[in-house]
């Protein structure tokens, strides 16, 4: 039986909050996209997302570098639109300085369906005056001090083939002429890589950048649990099958102690790198992603989820409203369990309390506001593994006389609009109607707990489900004193 204490007068530790840092999204042009950017907006309001990134801004739809009589044009029209929504929005770009222009591409191989170019610059002092050409822009467009607020990224995944045809100092080399290319601006703008899935080459790009005196003022990679677990080839369930219980935890502690002192972006993870798993439409995802973070929270300054909405284009652009893609909103903006997931996590204060109790599938975070406390609980466990409804207790101990408490969940009966859909037959175009009733399926409700005090310890029990998420909130009356220590 799961069994949480928490000492309201114990010391508090900082809590930030790195999954509000940014979003990640799929392709440049659909961030033209009016309905783009009103899902966008929605997460800016209610999940609090302060940075956006994507693939493609340089890619030739962008429109960004061309050739003509043996001319280079550039225009970053395209590129403006973008970046003025953002900011009208509230937020700002953590720029991947990615695909290449065709005119600049040394060979002919593509990625994803709208073919972008992989392969190195042929000419990389015209790679380095497009870099010069876009960030010189961006400063005397939106000013320097607010560029200095926005992060470079350095392409997407060099040591992926599909991404990247070269070597690995290839890419070193090409982060050396875009870093220096960036520094000529403004020697106060953020670049950084290697921006490298399955969490690689940290320490080798890091050696490199020290021995030739290249700036790097931040580490960026990518981990999904579904990397390197299982056999090559292997389905979704069985790689998230093998992979072990706290491995996000453990590989952002890893990058973190190979950062050597800087930053750590993590600008891709999702549950899994399937873009059409169901899992990422179910409550799964959503204890997913709320044990992850508040696990990985101490070690990185970013942790980006793989993607904010369902509009998104690698493979084709599907028409079913829930096909597994990565957003956390699907295509009509219906909010999905992870969704939820995150709005409770952003109305978390920023003083985390330690708490004792260990269980195989339940985990408890309790985080302090100047009138409330939040336990936070989650009962996940990988595919293929033991899991079953938990009843938690939880004892809050040097408490004031409580207020009221009550929990809002996600789980398979609250705050799931999938499970809607499916009653409604799996329709794969919606109405206004159903659009609307499905996106009140995915609301979040607030359910009144039972508690009881004595002593100065409040307790409370409530039952758990698998793969859910719930958060008991206690209020005080205003002023109570919790004995507690600031962060």
């Amino acid at each position: 039986m799961p069994d949480f204490r928490c000492e309201l007068s114990a010391e508090a530790t900082s809590l930030k909050h790195v999954w509000e840092h940014t979003l990640g999204s799929g392709h440049a042009t659909l961030a033209l996209r009016g309905d783009w950017q009103a899902q966008l907006r929605r997460c800016h309001d209610e999940l609090g997302v302060g940075h956006v990134r994507f693939h493609g801004i340089l890619d030739d739809d962008m429109g960004t570098m061309i050739t003509q009589n043996d001319q280079y044009l550039y225009s970053f029209f395209n590129a403006d639109q973008i970046w003025d929504a953002l900011l009208e929005i509230g937020v700002r770009p953590l720029v991947e300085l990615s695909f290449m222009p065709w005119t600049l591409a040394s060979g002919p191989k593509t990625v994803f369906h709208y073919g972008a170019h992989v392969t190195p610059p042929k000419d990389y002092d015209a790679w380095a005056t497009l870099i010069r050409k876009l960030v010189r822009h961006c400063v005397e467009r939106y000013g320097v001090e607010e560029v200095r607020e926005w992060y470079f990224e350095v392409w997407n995944e060099p040591n992926l083939t599909a991404f990247w045809t070269a070597e690995p100092d290839d890419y070193f080399n090409l982060y050396r002429v875009t870093a220096e290319a960036i520094k000529q601006v403004d020697s106060g703008l953020r670049v950084g890589g290697p921006v490298t899935a399955m969490a690689a080459w940290v320490p080798e790009f890091l050696d490199f950048c020290e021995q030739n005196r290249v700036p790097a003022d931040f580490v960026s990679t990518h981990y999904y649990p579904t990397d390197a677990f299982g056999q090559i080839g292997a389905d979704t369930l069985t790689q998230l099958a093998h992979a072990p219980r706290h491995v996000m935890r453990d590989q952002a502690r890893k990058t973190q102690q190979q950062a050597r002192g800087r930053p750590v972006l993590y600008t891709e993870w999702s549950a899994s790198s399937n873009p059409r798993d169901p899992l990422h439409d179910e409550p799964y995802t959503a204890a997913f992603v709320t044990k992850t973070v508040l696990e990985v929270e101490p070690f990185v300054e970013c942790y980006s989820f793989w993607t904010f909405t369902d509009i998104f284009e690698e493979n084709y652009f599907p028409s079913v409203p829930f096909q597994g893609g990565f957003g956390l909103l699907n295509i009509y903006g219906i909010p999905k369990p992870a969704y939820r997931a995150y709005q409770l996590l952003h109305r978390l204060g920023t003083e985390r309390l330690p708490v004792q109790g260990e269980h195989e599938t339940v985990d408890a975070w309790v985080v302090r506001k100047a009138d409330s406390v939040t336990v936070m609980l989650t009962n996940f466990a990988f595919p293929r593994h033991s899991i079953q409804t938990e009843r938690v207790h939880l004892a809050l101990v040097d408490a004031p006389p409580p207020r009221g408490a009550f929990v809002e969940r996600v789980d398979a009966d609250h705050a799931n609009a999938t499970a809607l859909w499916h009653v409604m037959g799996e329709p794969e175009y919606l109405s206004a109607l159903q659009v609307e009733r499905l996106d009140e399926a995915s609301n979040l409700t607030a359910e009144s707990l039972t508690w009881t005090y004595q002593d100065g310890t409040l307790r409370l029990e409530l039952d758990l489900p698998a793969l859910a998420v719930a958060a008991v909130t206690v209020e005080w009356a205003r002023g109570a004193d919790t004995g507690g220590k600031p962060a």
